[in-house]
């Protein structure tokens, strides 16, 4: 399966940096709002919900919908943490410190049932430092019953994270290790036993993922657009939108741990900017993708590949 770019459709407009995507139940899509909310787009219209009031600057990267209609913003603001987001605009401190540590900036947060699991990349300040091959200071947080803990450490750049479909795996992306790794859950929810599941070469920087329903994994790629997927049989690329000199240059720039904000900045002649998350709808045949400075989302819709 090949897709031109110029075949995606286009959903929502104004939209601010929609990093990540989330579909609900009803075939909603919620999208993250850098001005600290979360947009939804149904039925040909879009709402926003913006904190009110908040102590602190609130730089929603991942997001997540809580049962009561709330919340969760995967804060990557200076003031770090994980906030709850009411429909009233009141927002409460959901996670501000781990093992009696401030958490930093957080890329990502999910819910498990019971159990909430939180991404942060690196504890460097600023975070384009840790935008370095010799760079691994990413962690793994697990909120559940027994409180919050720091389940996984080491790890090179941890962006989204989230477990397998038959959740005994949770599967880690390492933005800047170009891998996706996995660990094993216990019933504890402690995670050990750590392989790697992919690793991925010249352009490719993952971010987000999804599985599909035959369990194929659908990554998502900086720099070079990319969207992959990956099964028993390989890597197979469903979509590229690459601008190859810029994509040489910032594969330069990383190897010589050169790296700097510019290289996640607006690519040159590309219509997808900085690919970053892949959603699937509730039939598992439309597909919506979110990236960093886009005004809008895109989604396709594919045949019965999901199923096979």
């Amino acid at each position: 399966m090949w897709l031109p770019p110029d075949s995606l459709e286009t959903l929502g407009s104004g939209l601010h940096r929609p990093e990540c995507v989330v579909v609900d139940r009803d075939n909603s899509v919620y999208v993250s709002d850098w001005r600290g909310g979360v947009t939804r787009i149904a039925d040909g219209s879009q709402q926003t919900w913006l904190a009110a009031q908040t102590p602190i600057e609130l730089r929603p990267n991942g997001i997540e919908l809580m049962g009561d209609g709330s919340f969760l913003l995967a804060n990557l603001g200076d003031a770090g943490g994980v906030w709850q987001l009411y429909r009233d605009g009141t927002v409460a401190p959901f996670l501000t410190e781990v093992d009696g540590i401030p958490l930093p900036p957080v890329n990502f947060v999910i819910r498990d049932c019971e159990r909430t699991w939180v991404s942060v990349s690196t504890r460097h300040v600023p975070r384009e430092t840790a935008w370095r091959p010799s760079v691994a200071d990413g962690f793994v947080v697990l909120v559940d019953r027994r409180g919050a803990r720091i389940v996984a450490d080491g790890l090179h750049y941890t962006n989204e994270v989230r477990p397998d479909p038959s959740g005994k795996w949770l599967y880690v992306v390492e933005t800047f290790g170009r891998r996706v790794t996995r660990f094993r859950i216990h019933a504890s929810g402690d995670l050990s036993a750590p392989e790697p599941v992919v690793t991925l070469g010249h352009g490719c920087f993952p971010d987000g993922f999804a599985f599909d329903r035959a369990g194929r994994l659908w990554i998502t790629s900086l720099i070079s657009n990319r969207l992959l997927c990956v099964s028993e049989d390989g890597i197979e690329t469903i979509l590229a939108d690459e601008n190859q000199e810029y994509v040489a240059a910032v594969d330069q720039a990383f190897a010589a741990g050169e790296m700097r904000k510019e290289h996640l900045g607006v690519v040159p002649g590309t219509r997808l900017q900085q690919l970053t998350s892949v959603a699937f709808g509730v039939d598992q045949q439309e597909v919506f993708l979110g990236s960093l400075h886009a005004e809008c989302i895109y989604r396709f819709r594919i045949g019965n590949e999901t199923e096979s």
